[in-house]
């Protein structure tokens, strides 16, 4: 996978002159963002980035939100969406609906490549581990993410219950889907026993909703999930990737001291630091646990027989070996 040091010389020194361009001449191109939380929450957030974006390509940048995730794969989809922020889940569902591709990733503000997803419970509930929401005597109300969601909806879905072969269904008294800010609020105010979360947005909680960060806790941690891609429709003019992919590589990193300093703060508020180069090699971890979910879906399912079963279970083994294979061929930089 690209990291920072596949940066040429002449980009690590561009400098971000373009050409001064009227309103009338500003190419418009449509950034998406996923609802992780609520619009208004997310403007605050991404406009100030946003703004130096246009002012700094000579584009005029223009936020696009949707009520879920699908809805900002289905406008890149259509050709409504030119760049979009995902999680992995839903980058992967771009890349292969939308004829997307992944130039960019995110970087926490720690400098780590990648977050967490949580389950997360009350402060003063009396649960304390995995194994005590998952007794599954439908007693608990649970809260889980997105359907496009890597770490609401994909990460638990694998690493949880079917790793443990539980369908949450036949488990909880209730499952409604939000986005994780809602979830958050949910199990803050006991509306859920328990609900998915993730690292970030448990952060970022600390500033939008300090309240209900302290009356939520967190019970379970997943392994590390790759941080999240930025994707691009591939049939986007050379030049326009040329002014985005310049922009995204060198801001918080280039410039006047003081402009830096104001790139780093923006991004700190969005939970991050520098962006780093990334390709759609991001996504293979993702495609694994998509494809390791179905087969324990298949091997679990006493209706589809045996030779069928094994048909499958075959085919998709060799999905899953043909990810492999692509995964060892990256380029280790």
């Amino acid at each position: 996978m690209f990291r920072l040091n596949t940066l040429t010389a002449a980009l690590a020194a561009a400098v971000l002159a373009f050409a001064p361009a009227s309103a009338q001449d500003k190419k418009v191109v449509n950034f998406g963002i996923i609802s992780t939380e609520a619009t208004q929450n997310l403007k605050q957030s991404w406009e100030p980035f946003l703004k130096v974006m246009s002012e700094k390509t000579g584009l005029d940048i223009k936020p696009f939100f949707a009520s879920d995730y699908a809805g900002i794969i289905e406008a890149q989809r259509f050709k409504k969406v030119d760049i979009a922020w995902y999680g992995n889940k839903s980058g992967m569902e771009a890349v292969d609906r939308a004829d997307g591709e992944v130039f960019a990733q995110t970087v926490a503000a720690s400098g780590l490549q990648g977050y967490y997803s949580h389950l997360i419970v009350s402060a003063d509930s009396p649960y304390q581990t995995l194994d005590d929401v998952l007794k599954c005597n439908k007693s608990l109300d649970f809260g889980i993410g997105d359907p496009n969601s890597t770490s609401g909806f994909l990460v638990p879905m694998t690493y949880v219950f079917a790793a443990k072969k539980i369908d949450p269904k036949a488990c909880f008294k209730t499952v409604r889907g939000a986005n994780h800010e809602a979830n958050a609020l949910a199990v803050a105010n006991k509306q859920v026993q328990v609900a998915a979360n993730n690292s970030e947005n448990v952060e970022r909680l600390k500033k939008t909703a300090p309240d209900a960060y302290a009356k939520i806790r967190i019970i379970w941690t997943s392994p590390l999930i790759p941080s999240d891609p930025i994707v691009w429709r591939r049939d986007l003019d050379a030049d326009l990737k040329d002014k985005i992919y310049t922009f995204m590589m060198t801001y918080g990193r280039n410039g006047p001291a003081e402009d830096v300093a104001a790139a780093r703060k923006i991004l700190k508020d969005m939970t991050w630091s520098p962006f780093i180069p990334s390709s759609n090699g991001q996504l293979y971890p993702i495609r694994l646990m998509e494809l390791a979910k179905e087969m324990l879906k298949v091997e679990g399912d006493e209706k589809i027989p045996a030779e069928e079963k094994k048909t499958r279970l075959t085919d998709l083994q060799g999905k899953i070996d043909a990810v492999n294979k692509a995964s060892e061929e990256l380029p280790r930089l």
